[in-house]
């Protein structure tokens, strides 16, 4: 685990518990590149009503923006849960050079639980996936996050 990963995932937690604080389900993400961040993000579905707005998104968007460019070669994203089919997608389509996720997704884990679309030799591109880094604190947030919710009545 190259040092810099426990940094970067604890940026990552900080946006997810600032999605905890919107109410939102608490997921964060940050892309670096060079050691900086350039892309933050957390999921904002309800608050945007925009079923595509999760962290891993909204960090490539900014990320994006910051590049001028939709490639992000040798950029990593760090986010607290495996991303699902949809951020998966983005994320070879954006030709991120590596990925690091806290939390495995048990039901909608489309990195190496369910599915494998970010190795996928069929695709144009590859991403190298780092180690799970801070997965326990990374899986705490939300299942704190979903007893509370449980214990509203909600989701």
């Amino acid at each position: 685990m190259p040092a810099d990963d426990a940094k970067f995932m604890r940026m990552a937690l900080s946006e997810a518990y600032a999605a905890r604080e919107q109410d939102e389900v608490p997921v964060g993400a940050v892309v670096v590149h060079g050691g900086r961040v350039i892309g933050r993000g957390y999921n904002q579905r309800e608050t945007l009503q925009d079923p595509t707005a999760h962290a891993e998104m909204i960090a490539l968007t900014a990320a994006a923006a910051h590049c001028r460019s939709w490639r992000l070669e040798d950029c990593t994203l760090y986010v607290t849960l495996e991303p699902c089919t949809m951020c998966a997608g983005a994320i070879v389509l954006s030709r991120l050079s590596r990925l690091v996720y806290g939390a495995t997704d048990s039901k909608a884990g489309a990195v190496e639980t369910l599915y494998n679309i970010c190795t996928d030799s069929r695709l144009n591109h590859r991403v190298e996936i780092g180690e799970r880094v801070l997965a326990d604190e990374c899986r705490m947030i939300l299942q704190e996050f979903f007893a509370a919710q449980r214990a509203k009545g909600k989701k």
